[in-house]
């Protein structure tokens, strides 16, 4: 219903209830010259979103920290998340997998999610816990949480007069609205506040398989909720990836977006043999992004099931693996682009669309950009979905997988250029020694290989970029000023084998794994930089610069090689974009480490190997600073201004390490 049909309804009855409980529908079109909320809380010092504001573009016009005195920077507190008490009170929870959460800063205080799913509210000057809400999702029972077990990555912040609200989407699926004020539970919403977010599907789910890991956005007074699925061939059908929008007062239903088309809807023929009807994930566990004037959100939808074999989905399956834009006071589609068809590679559209106004040959642009785990960066106009530049369908491999069908040809775009490397050319194999560089060709000849998008096949396909990326949910950042774009990538190949199950374990005809595939002697497969951070400019398209970012060289079997040039760490990076500087922080390992440590580091020395903050000169990429601090980032910094100072804050910890929030400012 459109907002005039609204209003005349409201006027036949009075509309007192209506305007309570649809707050949402009253505002449905943009104020002209009108800031958006979260742009006003930006520009006076704070960080009210994820990203920054909904545009995610990881922009701040703060100026304190600048070029001459990016040196003094320093660690000025360290807040130690409550997680840690309640895992050693509680063995049975087991351990963590990060602590990814990027908090948001409101009126002089942080708040954060944490892996367990508590929420905390922080003194923003000081570090101090102002109040912890703990909903004890980890006494359910279900043990480790889907996915990537127990991470979490950020909660919503929204506010109308004195009413302020936390909204947190909780590992095994609730939906818990906050008082910002005081962290207890907002009586009126849902169910003493909190809903079960399992519920209300177009089929039943289990909670192990379907969980929250990223924040919502909340537009018009609409939450709209996405949500992480278990990417597993052992479950036929699996959990629905369908968005949802709810009211922010009541919690109430609003709308629901299938990202699998039911039905009469369309696109349901591009799901032929009706395997619409038990398709499954084609979910969106990246972060959204939205057009606060608009009225529009922007969604990354990932790949459907099973990741690496799709015989029982043949055609292009829409919406897996694109971008859509809703209308977010109604979920009415606006627009969609499918970055790959019928995916096989778990190419997930694995981050926020990026939102950036740019001129193309002299045209004034509302831009969307969308980086993509196979290096690619997609551009649209934001308001009518059309590319920027062209995108060309080119010809692909096709599959030796019997009764795969995979897609003809796939999309590529004219410009940008790809932001890393794409499939397995020689030229692009470690070369420090002719040595290394013959037994890195020896590696690669026991595999299938080829270009991008060459298929998973039986005997194993080396897929370039990994199904870690190049781009992944790090995102990239921008500068409104000059119109570039900020992305890091690195340089993690993988090789995907299908198998037929045995019995009992899966309903597919086949089924794919994957796994890292290290270089000669441990060393990596590919050239470096191995990990790296490149400026675009969205104006032309163009590459400006690109930097390696972290030091590989200091491991010790590179060392060995007498390498002392910067390398590249070939891990997560994230960018925060200031009106002076480029600000930089990096991942360490949480797992098996893929680069050798000279068979003398323990993983937790890995996971915290060469911990720092860089600032850059966001123009040329000339390093300006480089501070130690206590340990790697795993998670995106934020900026703001408090108490008179400009602090960075991000998270760090997990796994072995202690999960905390480190703080700098000069």
């Amino acid at each position: 219903m459109r907002k005039a049909e609204w209003q005349r309804l409201i006027a036949t009855i009075g509309g007192a209830v209506l305007m309570l409980a649809m707050p949402s529908l009253l505002n449905a079109q943009a104020i002209p010259g009108a800031l958006p909320e979260s742009a006003k809380a930006l520009s006076q010092g704070e960080w009210p979103a994820y990203a920054g504001t909904y545009a995610a573009s990881r922009y701040s016009p703060l100026t304190q920290i600048e070029r001459t005195n990016a040196k003094s920077l320093h660690v000025a507190w360290r807040w130690k998340s409550p997680d840690m008490a309640v895992k050693q009170a509680n063995p049975s929870v087991g351990p963590t997998r990060a602590h990814e959460s990027t908090p948001l800063m409101v009126g002089g205080v942080l708040y954060t999610s944490t892996s367990l799913s508590q929420v905390a509210a922080v003194d923003a000057v000081t570090g101090e816990t102002k109040w912890v809400f703990d909903p004890k999702v980890y006494e359910n029972g279900l043990g480790i949480p889907a996915n990537d077990g127990w991470l979490h990555r950020g909660v919503a912040y929204w506010r109308n007069g004195e009413d302020e609200r936390i909204i947190m989407l909780t590992a095994f699926a609730q939906m818990i609205a906050l008082d910002a004020k005081t962290g207890k539970s907002v009586p009126g919403f849902g169910n003493a506040g909190r809903i079960d977010l399992t519920q209300g599907l177009r089929r039943e789910v289990d909670r192990d398989y379907y969980t929250m890991s990223s924040p919502p956005v909340i537009v018009r007074g609409v939450i709209v909720v996405g949500s992480s699925v278990m990417d597993w061939w052992r479950k036929s059908p699996s959990p629905p990836g369908d968005v949802r929008g709810f009211d922010v007062v009541t919690g109430r239903l609003l709308w629901t977006f299938h990202t699998v088309p039911q039905g009469e809807e369309a696109g349901v023929e591009t799901w032929q043999r009706d395997s619409w009807r038990e398709a499954g994930n084609a979910n969106v566990w990246a972060p959204m992004s939205a057009d606060e004037e608009l009225g529009y959100v922007y969604l990354p939808v990932s790949t459907p099931t099973n990741d690496y074999y799709g015989g029982h989905r043949p055609g292009d399956g829409l919406y897996g693996d694109s971008i859509v834009c809703l209308e977010a006071a109604t979920g009415r589609k606006v627009w969609h682009y499918q970055l790959v068809h019928h995916g096989l590679w778990d190419y997930d559209t694995p981050a926020a669309p990026t939102l950036i106004d740019i001129a193309v040959g002299g045209k004034a642009v509302k831009a969307v950009a969308q980086v993509t785990k196979q290096a690619f960066v997609y551009v649209f106009d934001r308001v009518t979905g059309q590319p920027v530049w062209p995108i060309e369908e080119q010809p692909v491999p096709a599959s030796t997988v019997p009764g795969e069908i995979a897609s003809k040809t796939q999309p590529f775009p004219t410009r940008p250029a790809p932001i890393d490397l794409q499939g397995v050319r020689d030229e692009d194999l470690i070369d420090f020694t002719p040595e290394l560089r013959q037994e890195a060709r020896d590696i690669v000849a026991k595999y299938d290989h080829g270009p991008l998008f060459t298929p998973p096949s039986e005997r194993g396909t080396i897929q370039v970029p990994g199904v870690a990326g190049g781009g992944n949910w790090a995102g990239a950042a921008i500068d409104p000023d000059t119109g570039m774009l900020y992305v890091s990538t690195y340089r993690l190949p993988f090789v995907i084998t299908v198998r037929r199950p045995a019995p009992g374990e899966s309903r597919y005809d086949f089924i794919g794994e994957f796994r890292y595939l290290s270089g000669p002697r441990g060393l990596p497969l590919l050239k470096p930089p191995f990990g790296s951070m490149l400026a675009i400019d969205m104006n032309s398209g163009e590459h400006r610069w690109r930097i390696p970012i972290g030091r590989a060289e200091l491991i010790p079997t590179i060392q060995a090689l007498g390498i002392r040039e910067r390398l590249g760490f070939p891990t997560r990076s994230w960018a925060l974009i200031t009106k002076t500087v480029m600000i930089v922080v990096q991942s360490g390992y949480f797992g098996a480490p893929r680069l050798p440590a000279g068979g003398t580091r323990r993983i937790a020395d890995l996971n915290n190997f060469s911990p720092h903050l860089w600032v850059y000169d966001k123009t040329s990429g000339e390093m300006l600073a480089e501070i130690a601090v206590p340990a790697n980032a795993v998670g995106a910094p934020i900026t703001y201004m408090a108490g008179g100072r400009q602090f960075i804050v991000f998270p760090v910890g997990g796994g072995p390490l202690v999960e905390e929030l480190i703080a700098v400012s000069l």
